[in-house]
């Protein structure tokens, strides 16, 4: 966790929808939690599990990956193979002791920036109830 007791998450947004949704949450000046980094990916299919476990074995309290609603992928169907691996990843999870709620599956349009804070803070504070992520790897040596 942060220092000052707020978690760590890592938010990859999808580039057409999601990203946007933050766009206008930023510009529209909605209040969210400091500590999420936001990343942008093409589409949220390109978020591949290795990604997730990475970020959470390195410490990181959360992991987000927000992507376009199904149906209105601009990639046809790259959220369908999102949803499917995210069911897949929380299995997973759980399998190697990791809660399977520090990883969220969330769809936002462009024109949701007041769902994209609500949805960071709801996210953020049910991560905060988790407390830290216990499970963390030594760094690979080389």
């Amino acid at each position: 966790m942060a220092s000052d007791d707020q978690p760590t998450i890592l938010v990859f947004a999808c580039n057409w929808c999601s990203y946007a949704g933050a766009d206008l949450a930023g510009v529209s000046r909605l209040e969210m939690p400091p500590h999420c980094q936001v990343v942008r990916v093409m589409c949220s299919a390109r978020v591949r599990p290795e990604f997730v476990i990475a970020a959470l074995s390195r410490g990181l309290d959360g992991v987000v990956v927000l992507g376009c609603h199904p149906g209105d992928c601009h990639y046809s169907e790259g959220n369908y193979y999102t949803r499917r691996r995210a069911l897949l990843l929380k299995g997973l999870l759980e399998y190697v002791g990791i809660e399977s709620e520090r990883f969220q599956l969330r769809w936002i349009s462009a024109s949701e920036g007041a769902k994209f804070a609500r949805t960071i803070t709801e996210i953020t504070d049910a991560i905060k109830a988790l407390g830290p992520n216990g499970w963390r790897q030594p760094p690979p040596e080389g």
